[in-house]
């Protein structure tokens, strides 16, 4: 952004911009999405937009970072929990699980559109950092509740197994797959996951 809104009437006219773009994601071809557009709909002139706005992507890029910093504190309030709680680890495995595909993997048509460039954007720095502190905040949590079926992982197998949950939703968004937010793409996950990270035990 060009400028942090420090103000009430500053943060709504961001928020109406990001509303416009999802507005126009949803209802409008995807090839309209201009910072034009987007200034049209939210009622204010292009300069208005430019004042926050350097472009079409900073707009994106920032609604990106504004849900993904939403779901990670909903996460951190998952893994605390699950730190003092007496229940099984496994069962804070799949909630993890269930929110970040629900955060980053399904939504109408508009959000799905907007998942979409943001997975094709997912290599900018804020992204990589953010990806890096919730895995750390996993290992944390799994290392303070120490529990004997789901033992501190590894570096390597802490890595191994975020990525490839995230890759997995990414790789569903970018394919238009139709999986997630389905029982079994959310099984196969937390099969995975749970494979790797503990001892696999049967179902309650």
């Amino acid at each position: 952004m060009r400028k942090r809104p420090s103000q009430a009437r500053a943060w709504k006219t961001v928020l109406t911009i990001f509303e416009a773009t999802v507005q126009i994601l949803d209802t409008e071809d995807e090839k309209r999405l201009t910072t034009n557009r987007v200034a049209e709909r939210a009622g204010f002139s292009i300069g208005t937009l430019y004042q926050y706005f350097p472009s079409m992507e900073s707009i994106l890029l920032a609604m990106i970072d504004l849900e993904r910093r939403r779901v990670m504190d909903r996460l951190d309030a998952l893994l605390a929990e699950a730190e003092a709680s007496q229940a099984h680890p496994r069962e804070y495995l799949r909630l993890f699980i269930r929110i970040t595909v629900g955060a980053f993997g399904t939504g109408d048509r508009g959000r799905r559109l907007l998942l979409k460039r943001g997975w094709k954007l997912d290599h900018t720095e804020p992204v990589i950092a953010a990806t890096r502190e919730t895995t750390e905040r996993i290992r944390v949590a799994l290392e303070r509740r120490n529990h004997p079926d789901f033992p501190p992982p590894s570096p390597a197998v802490l890595f191994v197994v975020s990525r490839a949950v995230l890759g997995a939703v990414r790789a569903a968004v970018l394919e238009d797959s139709g999986l997630p937010g389905t029982p079994e793409f959310e099984d196969a996950l937390v099969r995975m996951a749970e494979g790797m990270l503990g001892k696999v035990l049967p179902p309650p």
